[in-house]
């Protein structure tokens, strides 16, 4: 996952986090407030982590405060056009020098003089692999230049972290992944909460990259015609009022009612043109919950490049539910290795890979 010398610190974790606590300045646009971008309930997650393991942590963002949030937040709101690289520009005019980290998630490529003992920047994705995806021609360029902020952003930072090897294309020079880390004591298997019916649970947008109305007729093309009991739960804030047939919108739900949603459910299936980790797989693992899944990049990496879930062309799709949802031991086989994959994305382990980097980000 990444070099000897991050392996050897979190085993030393708890001495790490004893040595004194820091001083954090977080960036990203996105939090949970404001958007349903996964970069944002990210980083939510990595802040409050670190503020019980006694840093101070404040998130500089342009969405509002979360409700209950732990941390601090700074309001670097930015309304109009071209938001995000307006954002940028008042990155620049802060002063930051309070902090002992600036760990970035975006819109840190201006901040080129030294502002800070430690600057990390992680790379959730590569806006260059999700151009080749993306349909419009303003998306594709807005996407090929904020690929180019990725690139000198990893230039600017002390170190550069990727959450997933295959990122590493567009940035060769990056040699630390440290993955998306999931809350292990929130998303964990029960049995007895299964549904009676057979259900598939989805998480994300209903048109675009995450193509969840691609799954719904799929679902209904493929698995009501011989299991008509069956559901399609989406966690969706964008489906249309009348899905079709066994289509459930659960729309937007609080944390611990998506904790439900995959105990609740059968098999877990998001269909992503495009995920550069893709968070839901791995909740969906860690929640004892058989993944299907399309073979994006995130995808591919999180399940092992197939090892711990079922990848499969869009084509295959119904076909691929279908025989797990009629079959008990494939559903026990691929939850039983997703479990064991969804281990390696401990979000504990996640923050003291990050703990140890902010201790020694600076040596390059």
């Amino acid at each position: 996952m990444v070099d000897g010398a991050e392996h050897q610190a979190a085993a030393m974790s708890a001495d790490s986090a004893a040595v004194a606590p820091l001083r954090i300045a977080m960036i990203s646009y996105y939090l949970p407030s404001g958007s349903k971008i996964g970069v944002g309930y990210q980083v939510h997650e990595l802040a409050t982590a670190l503020v019980a393991r006694g840093h101070h942590v404040d998130v500089i963002s342009d969405c509002p405060p979360v409700e209950g949030a732990r941390y601090g937040h700074i309001d670097l709101s930015s309304p109009g056009r071209l938001r995000t690289f307006r954002f940028a520009q008042r990155m620049r005019r802060l002063d930051l020098t309070s902090y002992d980290v600036l760990h970035a998630h975006g819109d840190d490529y201006w901040l080129w003089r030294r502002r800070v003992p430690v600057h990390v920047r992680t790379v959730h994705g590569s806006c260059f692999e999700e151009a080749l995806r993306i349909g419009g021609v303003k998306e594709r360029l807005r996407m090929v230049l904020l690929g180019f902020s990725e690139v000198l952003a990893s230039v600017v930072a002390d170190r550069t972290v990727v959450v997933s090897p295959r990122t590493r294309r567009w940035l060769p020079w990056v040699k630390t992944v440290i993955p998306n880390g999931v809350d292990a004591g929130r998303f964990a298997p029960d049995a007895g909460a299964r549904a009676a019916v057979p259900t598939v649970l989805f998480v994300g947008t209903w048109e675009n990259r995450k193509r969840g109305r691609l799954l719904a007729e799929s679902f209904q093309e493929h698995v009501l015609p011989v299991l008509p009991e069956a559901r399609l739960e989406m966690v969706c804030r964008d489906a249309p009022a009348d899905p079709g047939p066994g289509v459930h919108v659960l729309g937007t739900l609080t944390d611990a009612e998506l904790a439900d949603a995959y105990r609740r459910a059968w098999v877990f299936c998001l269909p992503s043109a495009y995920e550069g980790f893709g968070i839901p797989y791995a909740e969906a693992m860690a929640s004892g919950l058989p993944v299907v899944a399309t073979p994006n990049v995130g995808a591919r990496y999180v399940t092992d490049e197939g090892a711990a879930g079922a990848l499969v062309e869009l084509d295959g799709l119904g076909q691929a539910l279908l025989r797990l949802l009629t079959d008990a031991d494939e559903r026990e086989r691929l939850a039983t290795a997703g479990l064991a994959r969804a281990r390696e994305f401990d979000l504990t382990s996640v923050v003291a890979l990050y703990e140890h980097l902010y201790r020694t980000g600076a040596r390059r």
